[in-house]
């Protein structure tokens, strides 16, 4: 059952990766977006940092519960200005990480206490029924974001930071 919980994880790095290879690539990206999209994905980065490595209690989940709503309200800040650069099926695609952003952030604060050895509500246990294996994916998903960090961050800014944007 715990293979369910990855679902989520998978549905946005798919969405995201469409958006990045088919919309970015084709279209360019102006400054503000070569600036604003490594800080929302920092500010998940951020999140999913703090679930691997604090320890779960009730004062750390009421820090990730707010780590994790900066997060969901920094990756909607472009959206005001994204209408203008970017065609329909980009803003739906961005539409979709908006629902998958809180989903991939919950079911993360779900997996944590469980990838820690701590006994949690009973139903999500059984649910999350392989602690191993939950603990290194939250590793590999926040090694992946730190990935995509570094490539937003060198890709954009320094290798093709000059390319032509296209205005939609």
């Amino acid at each position: 059952m715990w293979l369910l919980a990855l679902i989520p994880f998978c549905l946005q790095a798919i969405v995201i990766g469409i958006d990045e290879i088919y919309f970015h690539l084709r279209r360019g990206l102006p400054k503000w977006e070569r600036i604003g999209h490594p800080l929302d994905t920092l500010s998940l980065l951020i999140c999913f940092t703090f679930a691997l490595w604090m320890p779960f209690n009730s004062e750390t989940v009421k820090i990730y519960i707010g780590l994790s709503i900066f997060s969901c309200l920094m990756v909607t800040k472009d959206e005001f200005i994204h209408k203008e650069h970017c065609p329909g099926a980009e803003n739906w695609l961005h539409a979709l990480l908006f629902i998958l952003h809180p989903i991939t952030l919950a079911v993360a604060g779900m997996i944590w206490p469980i990838s820690q050895g701590i006994e949690s509500m009973p139903w999500m246990m059984a649910w999350l029924d392989n602690p191993e294996a939950l603990k290194l994916f939250l590793l590999l998903q926040t090694a992946a974001i730190a990935l995509f960090f570094s490539y937003q961050l060198i890709f954009w800014n320094f290798i093709w930071k000059n390319r032509p944007v296209i205005k939609y």
